[in-house]
């Protein structure tokens, strides 16, 4: 368990997982650094919004927000918001990300981050079938209007049943 984890579970015996998910990503250092800030979370942790300002500390040598800024305001926030909401019953891990530049960003920038309740049934639903799955979630960071798109970033995530996961790491342990 990190200490970000453990941090959550003994935090949210006092206040909401949703402060605690929108004040521990704006205070860690690990997510400090991508200059990204989660702006707001929904009480059931479904919904997530992070801006990102172009400043100092993003802007490139062309002067526009650097990629790996874009990149890393958004890569940790899909596996953990959904980790959360599956709760401890289940194993989720990113996979693999893509991300595509379509323009440079020279404005502050907007992600949007959803589950339904809808696709989170499905997720339990396939699990519980197959054991494992991998999602793909894509996230688009926008302008204040949500009308010009600066960059896509689609997530694999891995999620599997907690007990189904555990046998299989140690199945592969015993191989070698």
């Amino acid at each position: 368990m990190s200490i970000y984890q453990k941090l959550t579970k003994i935090g949210s015996r006092f206040v909401g997982k949703h402060t605690l998910f929108k004040h521990g990503f704006n205070l860690s250092p690990m997510y400090r650094r991508s200059t990204g800030r989660v702006t707001s979370v929904s009480e059931d942790l479904m919904d997530i919004h992070v801006r990102l300002p172009l400043n100092y500390k993003n802007r490139n040598y062309v002067n526009s927000i650097f990629g790996g800024s874009m990149f890393s305001a958004v890569d940790p926030i899909p596996m953990v918001q959904l980790m959360n909401i599956l709760g401890d019953d289940y194993v989720v891990w990113d996979k693999s990300a893509e991300i595509l530049f379509k323009r440079p960003a020279r404005e502050t920038l907007y992600a949007h981050f959803e589950y339904s309740e809808d696709e989170i049934e499905r997720i339990k639903q396939q699990v519980a079938v197959e054991n494992e799955i991998t999602i793909v979630k894509t996230t688009l960071l926008m302008d204040k209007n949500k009308v010009k798109v600066f960059c896509e970033v689609k997530k694999t995530i891995y999620v599997a049943d907690k007990s189904f996961y555990k046998k299989k790491r140690a199945r592969a342990k015993s191989k070698t």
